[in-house]
């Protein structure tokens, strides 16, 4: 355990998001995303895996520490529902939420074809696979910098 940190953010986790760089994506998804395979093809190809928790509770976790690209005109992204693409089901709109108290403003999220958002999600730093079964709990998070004095 560490001081200040949330407990969800255990070594592995932590690993992947240090590790990451300014403008690399990290692939949040679903207990029914096929996340093994496409972790496989990863810059990393590493797969964290958070089982028993809600995406919006991994969200949360991940948006503490992760900074968000504002270069990047659509730095977060979901996977669309199939047939629907203007559908926005729960589980997006909960992590919206998450994502608008990290941020402490409102970033809408760009909803991406299914098939589009698995090659894109193959082209992520790594995976994060959450126990969360609702469909469509997948997103991609583009990782931004914290800029500072030397």
């Amino acid at each position: 355990m560490l001081k200040g940190l949330d407990p969800i953010l255990g070594p592995d986790l932590l690993w992947v998001l240090a590790a990451m760089g300014h403008g690399d994506d990290l692939a949040i998804v679903d207990a029914n995303h096929p996340a093994e395979r496409i972790a496989s093809a990863t810059v990393s190809r590493r797969i964290v895996r958070l089982p028993g928790l809600t995406m919006p509770r991994a969200a949360r976790a991940v948006l503490s520490v992760l900074p968000i690209d504002d270069f990047e005109p659509e730095p977060i992204r979901r996977m669309s529902v199939v047939g629907d693409a203007g559908a926005v089901p729960a589980v997006q709109q909960e992590v919206q939420l998450e994502i608008g108290r990290a941020l402490g403003r409102d970033i809408a999220m760009t909803g991406v074809d299914r098939f589009a958002f698995y090659e894109a999600a193959a082209q992520a730093f790594a995976v994060v696979q959450v126990g969360d079964p609702r469909p469509y709990g997948c997103f991609l998070i583009r990782k931004g910098i914290i800029a500072g004095e030397a």
